[in-house]
C-alpha cells in the first residue's frame, strides 16, 4: 500500500506539472497583448514596450514559465489585470460561493440516486423500474441551464419561495445564502442525479444476480441484510468513481449556472475574465480546476482499499 501510494503521488506531481505546461502554452498562443489590454488602445509604443519588460513579457518563453513555476510553487498565480489584486485571493473570495454549490450539488445528487437506483434495481421491468428509468432519461436531455430557468419560473416566479438570483453573503445571513444557492445546485445536481441513478440501478442488478448473493438469501438473512450490507457494498465502488468525476465536473460546470443565478462564484469569474481577456485570472482558474480533478482522482483510487478489502495494491 506505501508503494502504491507513492507511485501515485509521483504521478500526480507529473501529471499537476504536465497540465501546467499545457494551460501555460495554450494562453501564450492566444492573440492578446496584456500589456495593451492595462494601458488600452492609446498608449505609445514607448509605454507599452516598459510595462512589457516590467511584467516580464520580453524575456524568452521557457524563463517565463519558470518564473509562473517558481511563483505558483509559494502560491502566487499573479495579479489580475482587469481587477488588479492577488488572483490567489481573488479566486478565494469566489470559492465561498463555488464550494458550498458543488457540495450542496452533490448532496442533491447523492440523496435523489441512490435509493431511487437501488430501488429500481429491486423492482426491475415493474412500474416503479420505469418511472425511475424515465426520471433519469429526462435529467440525461435537460441542460442544467435550462433546468435552472424551469426552476427559477417555478419556485421563484411564481411560488415566490427562492430567490431567483443574487447572493447573501454568509457573513451577513447565513440563512439567506443558503437559500440563494438551493435552486442552482438543485438545478446541477438533478443532471448528475440522473446520470448516478442509472450507474446504482446497473450495479446493483449485476451484483444481485451474484453467487453469493443467492446463498445469503438461502440461508435466511433478511431482505435488508442482503441489500444493504452484501449487494450494495460491493456495488458501490463504481457509483464512487462516478461521484469523483462528476465532484470535479462540477467547477467546471458552476460557470454556466452561476451565471444564471448570478452568484458570485468562481464560474461567473471565468466568464467576465474571457469577457475582459484577463489570461492571468483564466490560467489560475483553470490550473485549479484541473488540480480539484487530479486530486479527487487520486483520493478515489486510495478509497477504493477501503471500499472493497479485497482490492490489492502491486
Amino acid at each position: 500500500m506505501t508503494t502504491y501510494l507513492i507511485k501515485r503521488t509521483i504521478v500526480l506531481i507529473l501529471t499537476l506539472l504536465l497540465v501546467s505546461m499545457v494551460i501555460f502554452a495554450i494562453l501564450m498562443v492566444i492573440p492578446g497583448d496584456p500589456a495593451q489590454i492595462i494601458l488600452g488602445i492609446n498608449a505609445t509604443p514607448e509605454t507599452l514596450r516598459n510595462l512589457r519588460q516590467q511584467m516580464g513579457l520580453d524575456r524568452p518563453v521557457i524563463i517565463q514559465y519558470l518564473h509562473y513555476m517558481k511563483n505558483l510553487a509559494l502560491g502566487d498565480l499573479g495579479r489580475s489585470i482587469t481587477y488588479d489584486v492577488s488572483i490567489t485571493s481573488l479566486i478565494l473570495s469566489r470559492l465561498q460561493v463555488t464550494v458550498p454549490l458543488a457540495i450542496l450539488s452533490m448532496i442533491f445528487a447523492i440523496a435523489i440516486s441512490i435509493p431511487m437506483g437501488i430501488y429500481s434495481s429491486l423492482h426491475r421491468n415493474r412500474v416503479g423500474d420505469y418511472g425511475v428509468m424515465v426520471f433519469s432519461q429526462i435529467g440525461l436531455a435537460v441542460p442544467a441551464f435550462w433546468a435552472g430557468i424551469l426552476l427559477i419560473l417555478l419556485f421563484a416566479v411564481t411560488l415566490h419561495w427562492l430567490p431567483a438570483g443574487g447572493f447573501h453573503a454568509w457573513q451577513t445571513d447565513p440563512i439567506k445564502a443558503l437559500g440563494s444557492l438551493l435552486l442552482p445546485a438543485f438545478s446541477l445536481g438533478f443532471v448528475r442525479a440522473a446520470v448516478l441513478t442509472r450507474m446504482t440501478r446497473s450495479s446493483m442488478l449485476e451484483v444481485l444476480g451474484e453467487d453469493y448473493i443467492r446463498t445469503a438469501r438461502s440461508k435466511g438473512l433478511s431482505k435488508r441484510m442482503v441489500v444493504y450490507k452484501h449487494a450494495f457494498r460491493n456495488a458501490i465502488i463504481p457509483v464512487v468513481t462516478i461521484i469523483g468525476l462528476q465532484a470535479g465536473d462540477l467547477l467546471a460546470g458552476a460557470i454556466i449556472i452561476e451565471n444564471v443565478f448570478h452568484l458570485p462564484g468562481v464560474g461567473r469569474l471565468v466568464f467576465e475574465a474571457i469577457g475582459q481577456r484577463d489570461l492571468p485570472v483564466i490560467q489560475g482558474v483553470v490550473l485549479l480546476i484541473a488540480m480539484v480533478i487530479v486530486v479527487i482522482n487520486f483520493v478515489i483510487d486510495v478509497a477504493y482499499r477501503y471500499l472493497d478489502p479485497r482490492i490489492r495494491y502491486e
